[in-house]
């Protein structure tokens, strides 16, 4: 069987943009999270008013001056972090058959604040003043179809939009295509930028949004409990998923292999995760069938874990029915959210790349601001500092509205 690693990673993220950075910041327990500052959020209706913005971003250093006015601000993220994905895996795709590249970098919503923009300009100037790229710049498989034309991939090419599992589904749709013979590289993940009036609106209106306004370093909170909702982030997470002889004959940097892949629905509510998890835990079951993996194998979960009250409680019945209670209470788990916000569409990006690099470096990020546990959740969920532990086999899981249950099992290559 055709086996598929990860060459290449590459981050754009509210702990910044550089790989070693943002792994440092991870291990360090440092918060992403601020005041919102690309508008005003001190009118009346916003009861949340800070985010996990992207800092240390230069557009400048990837894209072009008029290239930037024809894209959203999620392509501006999602092509950065595909360049660096790119740099990191040292790939030359000059010297390769581009139809055997790849591109899908997802994205949960796309272009959001682009149709904000064109709406009020079509309010409030008509519609001849809405521009001719909207279209294009909004809709959620461009980001996939501008890396392609980037790097002239030719291969498969196109985004899932499966919600907050969006770039976690993506990597395990990647993994298959190199698994089937269908491409022997592809650039994947996920990128978003839903950080604006509507996307704030819309989801403090949902009641979903931490309101800890006060202390925003401390608002997300994953599996304690006093969470008052999710902290909403941006950025982007790329990943080089390349088959593995052919990384192997050209001497690239492995980090680790994507050897699993489960999927399956709870059917069951819009928003809210199935009270009984056991969709949830069919996923990741699944994963570790696909990876030929038992449950005593894995040693770090990187868990959805979004600082909702319902979703970190359901969360943990979903590992202890797929690992069994016992092997539950071994694992080492945490939920990186707690530092960076969640990246919805994006998260499965910069999380899978995290349990990548725990695998690398023998090391768990923390799940930190866990100071007083929930009593529903009592899995071991690293509080608030890092751990040296080498990690043979870890699981990525993600859970996206619409009922969609992702989960991803990455290991060490053997």
């Amino acid at each position: 069987m055709r086996r598929a690693v990860i060459t290449g990673i590459g981050l754009v993220s509210p702990l910044g943009c550089d790989l070693k950075t943002v792994w440092a910041r991870m291990l360090a327990g440092t918060s992403g999270v601020r005041r919102i500052t690309v508008f005003d959020v001190s009118p009346k209706g916003y009861d949340t008013k800070i985010g996990g913005e992207v800092i240390d971003f230069d557009i400048d250093a990837y894209i072009g001056k008029k290239e930037q006015r024809r894209m959203d601000i999620f392509c501006h993220y999602g092509l950065a972090a595909a360049q660096l994905a790119m740099n990191d895996s040292g790939l030359d795709v000059a010297k390769l058959d581009p139809t055997r590249i790849g591109s899908n970098v997802s994205s949960g919503i796309g272009g959001l604040q682009t149709l904000q923009t064109q709406y009020a300009n079509l309010l409030q100037k008509g519609p001849e003043r809405c521009s001719p790229f909207m279209i294009p710049q909004m809709i959620t498989n461009m980001v996939a179809g501008l890396v392609a034309i980037r790097f002239n991939l030719q291969g498969p090419s196109y985004s899932m939009v499966s919600a907050c599992a969006s770039a976690a589904h993506a990597i395990g749709m990647a993994q298959r295509h190199i698994r089937d013979g269908e491409a022997d590289i592809m650039v994947t993940g996920g990128a978003e930028a839903a950080i604006c009036e509507l996307g704030l609106a819309g989801f403090g209106n949902m009641k979903a949004l931490s309101q800890r306004n006060d202390e925003p370093t401390r608002a997300s909170r994953p599996f304690d409990r006093e969470r008052d909702g999710f902290v909403i982030g941006e950025g982007a997470g790329v990943l080089v998923v390349e088959e593995l002889e052919h990384a192997k004959a050209r001497g690239a940097h492995i980090y680790c292999e994507v050897a699993g892949f489960g999927q399956s629905c709870d059917a069951s509510h819009i928003t809210a995760p199935m009270e009984s998890g056991e969709a949830g835990a069919r996923a990741m079951k699944l994963a570790l069938k696909d990876a030929a993996m038992n449950p005593e194998d894995v040693d770090y979960i990187n868990a959805h874990g979004t600082s909702t009250p319902l979703n970190d409680k359901i969360e943990t019945k979903v590992i202890k029915l797929a690992l069994g209670e016992a092997l539950a209470r071994k694992v080492t788990i945490s939920s990186t959210k707690s530092m960076t916000g969640h990246l919805l569409g994006a998260a499965g990006g910069i999380e899978g790349a995290a349990c990548a690099l725990a695998i690398k470096h023998g090391a768990i990020p923390p799940t930190i601001n866990l100071e007083t546990p929930d009593p529903e959740c009592d899995l071991d969920y690293t509080p608030n500092t890092a751990r040296q532990k080498p990690v043979r086999a870890a699981l990525k899981t993600a859970l996206g509205f619409g009922g969609h249950n992702i989960c991803l099992a990455f290991k060490a290559l053997a």
